[in-house]
C-alpha cells in the first residue's frame, strides 16, 4: 500500500499512547510536581534534570538544550526514525491499525523501513535460540556449560546458535517474507558470489536496544575450524545498530539501574550473566569497542546522574597491563559521569565470568562490594611504575601522575588528587610541591602537530559578521503576561473556549511569542483544541520557526504557577490583563502624538486623537472591572 497515513490515524495513535511510558524506556523519570516529570536529557550532557515530561499534554522538553516536542518528535531524535516509522512503532505498541491513502504522497523513507529491520532481528533472535538445541549445536552447549550457565540461563538472555550451513537462516528470512535488501541492511546476510549468513557455527548473544528490541548480535567462535579467526564477531554498523551508542544488557539492567543509581560495566557477555545470575543486575557491557561518550550517556540517563544524587558506576577490569591501559583510558574520561566511580579487580585476574565458576555467586557480590575509588586505582598504577628508593624515580612519578591530573576539568578534585599523589610517592614530596607539578603540565597545554604553519593573512578565516538584532528575553518580567496566556491556551485549550475570541496578533509584543499566536491561529485558534488530543503538536507543526517550535514545547510542560484552581475566573484574569497590557500601550502611543500635535494648526486631528484617547481610558476602566471581578 502506498500513500501517507491517514490524519484520523496519526490521531488516534497521538491519543493512545502514553508518553511518559515511552520515555521511560530510555530516561529515568522522576515526579517533578504539578503533573510532570523529569530527568536527565537524553540529548546533551547535564549535571542537573532539566528534561520535562507532561504526561497530560503528552509533551516533552528539555530546559537546558530547548529540544521538545511530542511522543514522535522523541523517537525521530532519539532513535533515528522518520515521521511515519515513529507513528508504526507506537501504531504497533498501541494496537492501533493504520491505513495509507493511496492518492496520498507516499511519507515513507526510501530503503527497507526500520520497524522491518527490527522484525528481522526478532525473527533471527528466534531462530537461532531454536537452533541451540539442536544436535549441531553440542559444543554451543559444552561451552555454556563449562561457564556455569544452563538452559534456563539462555532462555533469560536469549543465547543461540548459528547453524554452520552458510545459507540457513537466509532461507529461514526469505520463508518469512523478508527480502534480500531488507536482511542485507539489517546486517544479517551478506552478499558474495551469493548470499550467505553473517554468522556460521558461532555462539550468539542478541544485542537489544533499551526497550528489549534485538537490534544486532555477539558471536563467539566454538569451532576451531571456524575461518574467522576473530574470537568474537559483531553486528557491523546498521541503520539500527550503532556500537558506540549500545551497551549489551541494558534492557535487564536499566530498571535495577534507575532503582539503585548503581551500574557496573564488565567486559563480556558472559561476564553480564554472571553478575545477572549472581545477583548483580545492574551489570553491562560494551559491544566490542571501548567505553565511550555515548556509552556513558546511556548510562547516565537510567543513573539519574546529577550533583543532587551521587550515583556510583563500578568498572570491572583485569589485574594485568590491558586492564590498567582500560581503567586509564577511563579515568581519562571520567568526566563523563556525576558519578562515583570505581573499579573493582578480582584476586588472580579473574574475570566475573571465571570466578562465578571457581568461588560462586558471593563471590562475585563481594567483588563489586570490594570496589575501590577509579583515581586512587589509576595513581597507584601510575606511580608504582617508578623507583621510589631514588630520588629521581619520585620526581619521574609525581610529573607523570601531575600530568593526568592536569587534564581533570573538575577543578574541586585536582587537590584531593594531589594529595593522593604526595601519600602514594611518600618521603620528601608535599602535596605543593604535587599541585606545583600539576600547574606546570597544565600550562604545556595540548601541543600543535608537527608542521602546522600559521596562516598567511589572505587565507585566514574571515571576520564573523556583525550579529543579528538582539530578541529580548523570553523571560523579560515584560513579556510574562504573554508568557503565562500562551500557556493557558496550549495547556488548557478546553477552559479557554472561545474566551480567546477577544485576543489577536498585536497582543503579543516580543516576536517569539507572536510566532506562537501565529501559529495557535494557524492550527485553527484555541477553539480547534478542545477535542484534539495533538493540540500542542498541531500547534509545534504549524510553526516555521524553529525558536518558535522549541519554545511552543517548553510552554507546553512549563508549570503554571496557581495557587487557585485554573478555572474559567483564572483565565479571564490572564486575558483581560494582556488586553489591558495593548490598550495602555495604545494610550501611550496617542497621548506622544497628542503632544506633538498643536491643537490650533491641526484642531480634527487633535480632536479626533483626543476622543481616541477618551475612549481608550474607558475601555481600560472596563477592563480593570473586568480583572478585579473574576479574581
Amino acid at each position: 500500500m502506498v500513500g501517507r497515513i491517514r490524519d484520523e490515524d496519526i490521531a488516534a495513535v497521538r491519543e493512545r499512547v502514553k508518553i511518559d511510558e515511552v520515555v521511560s524506556s530510555y530516561v529515568t523519570l522522576r515526579n517533578a510536581g504539578g503533573g510532570s516529570m523529569k530527568g536527565l536529557c537524553p540529548f546533551h550532557d547535564e549535571k542537573s534534570p532539566s528534561f520535562h515530561v507532561t504526561p497530560s499534554r503528552g509533551f516533552f522538553h528539555c530546559f537546558g538544550c530547548q529540544e521538545g516536542g511530542d511522543v514522535f518528535t522523541f523517537l525521530m531524535k532519539i532513535d533515528g526514525l522518520s515521521f511515519g516509522e515513529a507513528v508504526e512503532r507506537m501504531a504497533d505498541k498501541y494496537g492501533v491499525q493504520l491505513r495509507r491513502d493511496e492518492t496520498g504522497q507516499d511519507d515513507r523513507p526510501k530503503g527497507p523501513q526500520r520497524r522491518r529491520l527490527v522484525e528481522a532481528h526478532a525473527v533471527a533472535q528466534e531462530f537461532y535460540a531454536e537452533q541451540l538445541a539442536t544436535p549441531d549445536a553440542l559444543a554451543a552447549r559444552q561451552f555454556l556449560a563449562e561457564r556455569g550457565f544452563d538452559q534456563n540461563a539462555a532462555l533469560k538472555f536469549g543465547v543461540g546458535f548459528a547453524p554452520r550451513d552458510g545459507e540457513a537462516l537466509w532461507r529461514h528470512l526469505s520463508g518469512r517474507k523478508f527480502t534480500r535488501e531488507e536482511v542485507i541492511a539489517a546486517g544479517l546476510v551478506a552478499m558474495g558470489r551469493s548470499l550467505y549468513d553473517k554468522f556460521r557455527g558461532r555462539l550468539l548473544w542478541p544485542i537489544r536496544e533499551t526497550n528489549g528490541d534485538t537490534i544486532g548480535f555477539g558471536a563467539r567462535r566454538i569451532f576451531e575450524d571456524d575461518r574467522i579467526e576473530a574470537k568474537y564477531l559483531n553486528t557491523s554498523e546498521t541503520p539500527i545498530y550503532k556500537k558506540s551508542q549500545v551497551l549489551y544488557g541494558i534492557d535487564l539492567a536499566r530498571k535495577p539501574i534507575a532503582l539503585t543509581s548503581k551500574a557496573v560495566v564488565v567486559e563480556g557477555y558472559t561476564d553480564v550473566m554472571a553478575c545477572h545470575l549472581a545477583g548483580v543486575e545492574t551489570a553491562v557491557a560494551t559491544c566490542g569497542t571501548a567505553f565511550g561518550d555515548d556509552h556513558a550517556r546511556v548510562l547516565r540517563r537510567f543513573l539519574d546522574d546529577h550533583a543532587e544524587l551521587r550515583s556510583e558506576v563500578v568498572f570491572t577490569f583485569d589485574g594485568d597491563e590491558a586492564g590498567q591501559k582500560a581503567a586509564l583510558r577511563t579515568f581519562e574520561g571520567d568526566q563523563r559521569f556525576v558519578s562515583q566511580t570505581y573499579v573493582a579487580v578480582a584476586p588472580e585476574g579473574m574475570d566475573p565470568c571465571d570466578l562465578r565458576i571457581k568461588k560462586g555467586d558471593d563471590a562475585v557480590r563481594e567483588l563489586i562490594a570490594s570496589r575501590r575509588p577509579l583515581y586512587r586505582f589509576v595513581l597507584e598504577n601510575v606511580v608504582k611504575r617508578h623507583d621510589l628508593d631514588r630520588a629521581d624515580g619520585r620526581i619521574d612519578a609525581v610529573r607523570d601522575a601531575a600530568a593526568l591530573v592536569a587534564s581533570v576539568r573538575d577543578q574541586s578534585k585536582v587537590t584531593a588528587f594531589a594529595q593522593e599523589i604526595s601519600r602514594l610517592v611518600g618521603a620528601d614530596i608535599d602535596t605543593n610541591q604535587v599541585l606545583a607539578a600539576v600547574r606546570r603540565a597544565a600550562a604545556k597545554g595540548p601541543q600543535p602537530d608537527r608542521g602546522m604553519k600559521t596562516p598567511r593573512a589572505a587565507e585566514r578565516t574571515p571576520e564573523a559578521p556583525p550579529p543579528a538584532a538582539r530578541v529580548p528575553d523570553l523571560r523579560d518580567p515584560r513579556f510574562g503576561i504573554e508568557r503565562e496566556t500562551l500557556k493557558l491556551v496550549l495547556q488548557h485549550p478546553v477552559a479557554i473556549g472561545r474566551t480567546s475570541a477577544d485576543i489577536g496578533l498585536n497582543d503579543f509584543v516580543h516576536p517569539t511569542y507572536r510566532g506562537v499566536w501565529e501559529a495557535i491561529t494557524a492550527a485553527g485558534g484555541a477553539v480547534a483544541g478542545q477535542n484534539d488530543a495533538g493540540w500542542v503538536a498541531h500547534v509545534r507543526d504549524a510553526a516555521t520557526d524553529p525558536a518558535v517550535s522549541s519554545i511552543i514545547s517548553a510552554l507546553a510542560v512549563e508549570p503554571i504557577p496557581a495557587n487557585r484552581d485554573i478555572d474559567a475566573g483564572y483565565i479571564a484574569t490572564h486575558l483581560f490583563r494582556l488586553q489591558e497590557l495593548t490598550v495602555l500601550r495604545r494610550i501611550d502611543e496617542v497621548k506622544s502624538r497628542l503632544q506633538r500635535t498643536n491643537p490650533l494648526d491641526h484642531p480634527t486631528d487633535y480632536n479626533k486623537m483626543f476622543g481616541e484617547l477618551a475612549a481608550l481610558e474607558q475601555h481600560r476602566r472596563t477592563l480593570r472591572e473586568k480583572i478585579v471581578g473574576s479574581q
